[in-house]
């Protein structure tokens, strides 16, 4: 089964759950519009090598499309739907005037140097320019790419235009009309999701343990803020492997450690034991943080799980399988199109900042996102308790209510 059949699994229990209109229905099931483009770039060998780059719009019922740009060896278009799909949801859910788009590059980011990398780059935004834009589709970053990269899109972008355009593209540097909060914003939303989900199992935060798959952008600042909060972060994971500490790691050094070690990675860690990735999915604690990649949460480990709370800061880190297996083990999971929330959020504010010239501070942002995030988790525990099913499929009723009055109103059935 691919990861956009997946998808639809909780999506069709929502709908079966709330008995929406099958035209409705059938409207939210397709993306309006995909896009394959194939991108020439001139290496510094002197050979031409072609690129091939997707861009997908799945919904712009409730307003211009949303997505990063990811830049990987392993894109597929399944996959660019897919997280499209989800970012449809993830905006109606938090009640954002959006709808859902995705980008990405298949490209070993690894191999280019700066100079092939801005070629890419700039060739990818020539050849999608016509279909985005601030009132159309506006990307952002994602896997492998970041606010340079945003910067170089901004500025093609412009020059096709023939205008400053930074309300284009969120996710840029400061200097370029970025909104402070951004960096953080992924990771406030997942442990302010966490908190929430805390208070629903009646644990206290203070002390609460907890574990972190991953530790890039989204996974180390989920750490950083869990540590605030007052959680302990008792083990936590990158692509090399995994370390463990029952009295607790501090992730503000770990950062410190992880920049300055050769292999750049958690492992050797001082004070901490090596342990392996799979064996970080089953550690007896009150919050799992998935923040890798999709898929990691399957029917084969699943049972294994021993934490009272998944949080998702992935995007898809738990199949339908392992959905199933988690319900009957009584773990809560707060579902990826809620728990993730924060990064668009913030996205949305940079937008709002960027189409009025006018900036927030952080604190503002903060509280303004904080206040967004409790409201939709709210919102969706409660229509879990009123259709008496999971936070996940609780989650896309609360988007499908959105959207179907939209496309309603919109006469779109």
């Amino acid at each position: 089964m691919g990861l956009f059949e997946q998808s639809q699994i909780p999506l069709n229990a929502a709908i079966k759950a709330m008995k929406l209109d099958p035209n409705a229905a059938a409207i939210i099931e397709q993306p309006e519009r995909t896009l394959e483009v194939h991108i020439p770039v001139r290496m510094d060998d002197g050979t031409t090598q072609v690129f091939t780059g997707y861009r997908c719009q799945h919904s712009t019922v409730m307003g211009p499309a949303k997505g990063g740009v990811r830049y990987h060896q392993n894109v597929n278009m399944d996959e660019v739907k897919t997280l499209a799909f989800w970012m449809t949801c993830k905006c109606a859910v938090a009640g954002l005037p959006y709808g859902g788009g995705k980008g990405g590059v298949i490209v070993d980011v690894t191999k280019l140097s700066e100079r092939e990398l801005e070629a890419l780059t700039r060739g990818y935004i020539d050849k999608i320019a016509p279909f985005i834009g601030e009132k159309l589709d506006i990307p952002a970053p994602d896997m492998n790419t970041n606010a340079k990269i945003m910067g170089w899109m901004m500025d093609e972008f412009s020059k096709i235009k023939g205008r400053f355009e930074p309300g284009f593209i969120t996710g840029k540097d400061l200097s370029m009309g970025g909104s402070l909060g951004r960096t953080a914003a992924t990771g406030r939303g997942v442990v302010t999701a966490a908190i929430e989900a805390l208070k629903v199992r009646k644990i206290k935060a203070k002390g609460a343990t907890c574990v972190v798959q991953g530790f890039g952008n989204v996974g180390s600042w989920t750490a950083k803020l869990a540590h605030d909060a007052g959680l302990k972060v008792i083990a936590i994971s990158d692509v090399f492997g995994a370390i463990y500490s029952e009295k607790g790691i501090n992730p503000y050094k770990l950062s410190e450690y992880v920049a300055t070690s050769p292999q750049h990675s958690v492992k050797g860690f001082k004070g901490t034991k090596e342990i392996t990735n799979a064996d970080l999915l089953a550690i007896q604690a009150d919050v799992l943080f998935p923040c890798a990649m999709e898929g990691q949460i399957t029917k084969a480990n699943a049972a294994g799980v021993k934490a009272s709370i998944i949080c998702e800061g992935a995007n898809g880190p738990t199949t339908p399988d392992a959905d199933e297996i988690l319900k009957e083990h009584d773990v809560l999971v707060v579902p990826d199109i809620l728990a993730n929330g924060g990064g668009v959020t913030v996205s949305y504010f940079e937008w709002v900042q960027n189409l009025y010239r006018y900036f927030w501070t952080e604190e503002e942002v903060i509280e303004k996102q904080t206040d967004m995030m409790v409201k939709a988790f709210k919102e969706v525990y409660e229509l879990s308790q009123e259709y008496k099913v999971t936070m996940r499929v609780a989650a896309y009723i609360s988007a499908l209510k959105r959207i179907a009055v939209a496309m309603k109103f919109r006469g779109m059935y």
